[in-house]
């Protein structure tokens, strides 16, 4: 998919674009309860995000079917893309905020997610957009299992059995052993890994690295690394239609995480969690149209798998905030009797 240069798409652990804006240093969490309503204003604008991001991934195969190399597609949308946060954080002010105390993680980080945008688009190169969506759909089951060992946030049965569920759909898109798996769904579930470790590494990096840091790095070392591999990049973009749509890869995947922060501004992580979905309507409407391409039954039987179980473990996790938010308010209250 549009590899997030904050976030992995929804999420069982909090999302880097729910406390990173990559478009301003503070991001205002709403207060408002996660059981009251969504405000239009910001479900409009998560549909319009996962919009951007479909333009990306289409833009993405666009280019790598008319053989433009995939180092090149990949340098264009982490360069463009650093260009414009750059810009709009207006970082030669306060080049501070922009300081890494961990360079070596910064650059490991980086390299998780220049791993997931080579894979995704590859990937792209040989499959349908629905079919690298649903696949990588199954990455917010993978984060709530990797959670567990490397972050100490295991997961209950309930969740454990949602993941072994998205899995099974996983195994149903891909159906290995029966002539369907190929190099192509291999390097949609690299990408899917590449994101989930990536993800892992920036909650674990959160408390000691600046928000602006994260940002910037997460998109300057994938820019700098692929950017000695250019010389090798068998193929250039021809034509004036082929260089603005390099070009507009950043600015798709810029313009998708502004709009992303301004939604969190309006509303809640939870509130706000199932809408990522909405990016696979998105995608089999932008494959039927753009190159003629609808998935097949099994992949909308997977698709359906993964998604109803990546919207139960959102369910559980909601539940269990609650759940822990009310026992954490009876004891406070019962502390307060005794004082």
């Amino acid at each position: 998919m549009g590899q997030s240069l904050l976030a992995c798409r929804p999420t069982a652990i909090a999302a880097e674009g729910d406390v990173y804006p990559p478009f301003g240093p503070t991001l205002n969490i709403p207060k408002n309860n996660d059981d009251s309503a969504t405000p239009p204003a910001a479900m409009l604008l998560m549909l319009c995000v996962y919009v951007c991001f479909t333009f990306l991934d289409t833009s993405s195969k666009y280019l790598v079917l008319a053989g433009v190399s995939a180092l090149i597609v990949a340098w264009a949308r982490f360069t463009v893309h650093v260009l414009l946060v750059g810009l709009f954080l207006r970082g030669w002010r306060e080049p501070a905020r922009f300081r890494a105390n961990n360079l070596p993680a910064h650059i490991l980080r980086g390299c998780l997610l220049f791993g997931s945008t080579m894979f995704n688009i590859l990937a792209l190169k040989t499959l349908q957009l629905a079919e690298t969506t649903s696949i990588y759909f199954f990455g917010p089951m993978v984060i709530t299992a990797l959670a567990g060992p490397l972050l100490g946030e295991w997961a209950g049965w309930r969740r454990w059995l949602a993941i072994l569920t998205g899995f099974v759909g996983v195994l149903i898109i891909t159906r290995p052993g029966v002539g369907v798996f190929g190099i192509g769904h291999l390097f949609a579930l690299g990408s899917m890994l590449s994101n989930s470790f990536y993800v892992i590494m920036t909650r674990r990096m959160s408390s000691t690295e600046t928000s602006e840091s994260l940002i910037l790095f997460s998109a300057l070392a994938p820019s700098l690394l692929l950017a000695p591999m250019l010389a090798f990049a068998p193929a250039l973009p021809h034509g004036g239609f082929q260089w603005f749509v390099v070009l507009m890869l950043g600015v798709f995947g810029a313009g998708g995480h502004y709009l992303l922060v301004k939604a969190y501004r309006l509303a809640t992580t939870t509130q706000l969690a199932p809408f990522p979905y909405s990016q696979m309507v998105w995608m089999i409407i932008s494959g039927w149209l753009i190159f003629h391409q609808f998935p097949d039954r099994w992949t909308l039987l997977g698709a359906a798998i993964i998604v109803a179980s990546g919207l139960y473990i959102i369910h559980r996790e909601h539940r269990l905030r609650v759940r822990n938010s009310a026992s954490l308010d009876t004891e406070a209250e019962a502390l307060a009797k005794k004082l």
